[in-house]
């Protein structure tokens, strides 16, 4: 196995500047709620930060005035006052913290969906390129990671500001000689930590691709583990997943301890600042320039100005964290659908099914053709069948009906409509598809065939199951028809998933029928029950069949041989016979291959 396997393009590793302008577009999903934000958090940060700078200053007058004057009537004031401060306090930061908690999971609620939202309208293209795995960390792990940010970072980074500012303007306007030898070392602080910040960025980076890269391994280990377990490959599926494991804790660790590494520099600077605060202070003490109470106020002032200094340098590396996130959650939000309806787009009327292809070309990359000048007309209530070796743009054809992809050359027309000019809603909603991998949704049978049409009744529901010749096995499970199945419907057949297909797709009535290889994983006395079902769901329709087991097409009005994206062959199931070419050797083919 390689070790390249699951490096996917949008996990490359990103060394990019800090984005300033990604930073404000974060920040907009907090717009809706600053009206409900602003007033309370202003309030509460106002009557917080007020109280806890007033609080060193009230101490240095309880020493100065009350404690060396010998003052038992102003102790008891002032004691009352400092009481009345830290209440304030503790009322006002528990209030703000319970409100900014409530807002910011409503802003990651909004991002989640928002987020959820875009990746459902995006193209095919998108889903071709990214494993699931790969799109579901973005949507929990990335969008958890900006949790704390919203909660509570930003604004204790408010907070933080304000009292610093507040501080060094407390401590200028009590003594600004003594305020300027302390703060002497911020500077050279400020200088060795910004070294450390596109290092600590881009470790966070590298720990959110790695993860991204296990969350891939590890869903399509769990869709893959019969695969796994057929070709006994589970020990070095094991050592594969190993090696990815120790490369994400090994990338962890070195991030984790550039962040830890801010905490040393600011104990270090601090006891700097501290050591100056004693030896220059006790001289100015001793010369009178200050009393010893305001000396108490300044080492209060000075622990409480390293306090939101070292709380901003982890809420830096918090954000550091938040942003190696929010890139890789942007990258997707700006992942534009390939498959796009123009502002002017209309809704495709009741399709009476005169279906053409003209001259279509199609790529799925540049330079790899999937198909060539393919032409053809499918007139209504008309059965169009599609042959040819795997890989010769059969079910290309009817993905450009439906859009999923666009032509790169020519044109799709329904009733003379170009599909690219309608609203994709109104044009998916009246064509219905049954494909050869059919996905049954955690739920119960009932539901998954009701998935074709939700407002269906219980009874239009079963008419459809019994029509496709389904009901007789919902019949016998445990619940019938609320019977609980599982995540791809694990518990059933593959004929019976195919079943619960035909029956959803019939109860959504649809004008255009698509069956992708539908009978494929189907018993050969299970399809001849359904056929009969076929043709009333068939009758009045213009429908596409993609087939390998050519017995299922002999009555199609038109079979089209492809071959390489190219028309080779097109007529009915006699035409082609007689005139001896791709087809018949096909036919001629299986029937040596079902006769063995």
């Amino acid at each position: 196995m390689s070790k390249h396997r699951f490096v996917y393009q949008d996990d490359d590793e990103m060394e990019k500047a800090f984005n300033w302008r990604q930073f404000r577009r974060l920040f907009a999903y907090m717009k809706p709620y600053r009206k409900q934000l602003l007033p309370v958090i202003i309030v509460m940060t106002v009557l917080g930060t007020l109280t806890k700078l007033a609080i060193p200053f009230l101490i240095s007058l309880t020493i100065d005035r009350a404690l060396l004057g010998k003052s038992g009537r102003l102790l008891v004031i002032y004691a009352i006052v400092m009481l009345a401060m830290y209440t304030v306090q503790w009322v006002a930061t528990g209030y703000r913290m319970r409100y900014t908690n409530v807002i910011g999971q409503q802003v990651i609620h909004d991002l989640r969906f928002h987020l959820f939202r875009h990746i459902q309208q995006l193209s095919f293209r998108f889903f071709d390129k990214r494993p699931a795995g790969s799109i579901l960390v973005r949507v929990t792990n990335d969008v958890n990671a900006l949790q704390d940010l919203f909660t509570n970072g930003v604004v204790n980074l408010m907070i933080d500001c304000v009292q610093l500012v507040g501080i060094v303007a407390i401590l200028l306007f009590l003594n600004a000689k003594l305020a300027l030898a302390i703060m002497i070392t911020v500077p050279l602080m400020f200088v060795v930590s910004h070294s450390l910040q596109r290092r600590i960025r881009i470790a966070w980076q590298e720990v959110r691709t790695r993860q991204s890269r296990i969350n891939a391994h590890l869903n399509e280990s769990i869709q893959g583990i019969r695969v796994t377990q057929a070709f006994v490959q589970e020990q070095n599926n094991m050592r594969y997943f190993a090696d990815m494991n120790a490369s994400n804790k090994t990338r962890w660790d070195k991030a984790q301890t550039l962040n830890v590494s801010f905490g040393p520099i600011i104990e270090m600077t601090a006891a700097v600042g501290t050591f100056i605060l004693f030896w220059y202070g006790s001289h100015l003490v001793a010369t009178g320039a200050v009393t010893i109470g305001l000396l108490v106020a300044f080492a209060n002032y000075i622990g409480n100005f390293w306090e939101p200094i070292n709380r901003l340098g982890a809420m830096y590396a918090q954000l550091l964290v938040a942003m190696a996130s929010s890139e890789r959650i942007f990258e997707f939000l700006d992942e534009r659908p390939h498959v796009e309806e123009k502002p002017d787009a209309i809704n495709l009327p009741p399709i009476r099914g005169d279906i053409r292809f003209e001259r279509v070309g199609f790529e799925y990359e540049a330079g790899r053709k999937a198909l060539t000048e393919v032409s053809l007309e499918a007139k209504p209530g008309q059965s169009i069948a599609f042959v040819g070796h795997t890989g010769s743009g059969k079910s290309t054809i009817v993905n450009l009906l439906c859009r999923f992809y666009d032509a790169t050359s020519g044109r799709v027309t329904i009733d003379g409509h170009d599909v690219r000019d309608v609203k994709l809603h109104s044009l998916r909603s009246q064509i219905g598809i049954v494909m050869q991998d059919t996905f049954i949704f955690s739920g119960t049978i009932l539901d998954n065939i009701r998935y074709g049409r939700l407002d269906a009744t219980r009874d239009e529901a079963i008419a459809a199951a019994k029509a496709v010749r389904a009901h007789d096995f919902i019949a016998k499970l445990p619940y019938g028809y609320d019977t609980e199945v599982e995540e791809r419907g694990s518990m059933l057949s593959m004929g019976q998933r195919q079943l619960l297909s035909f029956a959803r797709t019939m109860l959504a009535d649809p004008r255009v029928l698509i069956l992708d290889e539908a009978t494929a994983s189907i018993d050969t006395e299970t399809e001849s029950r359904i056929q009969e079902a076929l043709k009333t769901l068939l009758a009045g329709r213009s429908s596409f069949i993609v087939a390998h087991r050519l017995s299922t097409i002999r009555t199609a009005d038109m079979i089209v041989v492809l071959d390489h994206g190219v028309v080779k062959e097109r007529g009915t199931h006699r035409e082609l016979l007689a005139a001896q070419g791709i087809y018949a050797g096909l036919v001629h083919a299986q029937s040596r291959f079902y006769a063995s």
